[in-house]
């Protein structure tokens, strides 16, 4: 049995108080009852027309559609989920219209300002929701800030700049490629090093909002990625599903190699012209210097109900 509320126990009392107070009167104040009841039925049916007035004006906050959209999209994601094409054009164009404003976002704030330091630049994460189906949230890049090459393993992923100029650089694995650095590599470049993968560059450009929506799969798309900050920049994620370690999702950090430095092998032939396209990648480990500080994200409160 459910807790009772204030409202249900207030309701019991003033119904028992009314039933007395009609008995007392019912005989010599009828007409006053009727005149009074009518007010009061009058009166709540006033009410009633008001408050749904004012949920037909309601406007529903872009990030609270958003995360809407979220729920219905990613309802029943998980490792290699691919939204069908009609549901990844409207979460693209509910993205494309999110401004700064929308999630509490000004370029003055201070984890936008350039940093003296020797160190790379702090950047900063801002957690706005996250569940096994889907995550959002909002990396925050000063000037030079890098986030460095990274994959997203079985993940569909959307990032939208919100504003500032951000270089980014992806990849995709080739597919029937040699992956064993022993296979591809002199015997000297090889020595202590785990195995390289041959991929191919997906993108390698600027952007500058305002610009459309970024997507990446879990094949295609440019699935490894590497964002530098060419001024202050904001980026918008959605993940789908989320990393999770447990379920195999793991972050892997990588290097990468331009395509020329190890030697060919019979079972790669790219034309000299094509080489710059290509690149070898290698796993490492998270990068020492990098440094992902959360904070309170201020924008609007999602309702999740």
């Amino acid at each position: 049995m459910g807790r009772a509320t204030v409202a249900d126990i207030k309701g019991r009392d003033f119904s028992e108080l009314d039933k007395e107070a009609k008995a007392n009167t019912e005989n010599t104040n009828k007409g006053s009852n009727t005149n009074k009841n009518r007010s009061t039925t009058t009166s709540d049916s006033r009410g009633r027309k008001n408050r749904r007035r004012q949920k037909k004006t309601m406007v529903v906050h872009p990030v609270q559609r958003l995360f809407d959209a979220c729920k219905d999209v990613f309802a029943h994601a998980g490792t290699g989920f691919v939204p069908p094409p009609d549901k990844i054009e409207q979460l693209s164009a509910l993205l494309d219209e999110i401004k700064p404003v929308d999630v509490g976002l000004s370029p003055r704030m201070p984890f936008f300002s350039p940093q003296a330091t020797r160190r790379a630049p702090t950047i900063t994460y801002l957690h706005i929701h996250e569940c096994e189906r889907f995550s959002m949230g909002i990396f925050c890049l000063p000037p030079s800030g890098v986030l460095p090459l990274h994959n997203h393993p079985g993940m569909t992923v959307f990032s939208k700049l919100l504003f500032g100029t951000m270089h980014i650089k992806s990849y995709d694995w080739v597919v029937g490629a040699p992956s064993n650095a022993s296979a591809v590599a002199e015997p000297s470049q090889t020595a202590q090093r785990s195995e390289v993968r041959m991929a191919k560059v997906k993108v390698d450009s600027n952007l500058t909002a305002p610009c459309k929506t970024s997507i990446l799969y879990p094949a295609d798309g440019g699935n490894m990625h590497c964002f530098t900050a060419v001024t202050a920049c904001a980026v918008l994620d959605v993940l789908g599903p989320p990393y999770s370690d447990l379920e195999g999702r793991h972050c892997t950090y990588y290097l990468a190699y331009p395509f020329t430095k190890f030697s060919g092998d019979e079972q790669v032939s790219i034309p000299d012209e094509e080489k710059d396209k290509y690149a070898w990648l290698q796993e490492r480990d998270k990068p020492e210097d990098l440094v992902v500080e959360g904070a309170l994200y201020t924008g609007p409160v999602i309702r999740e109900n």
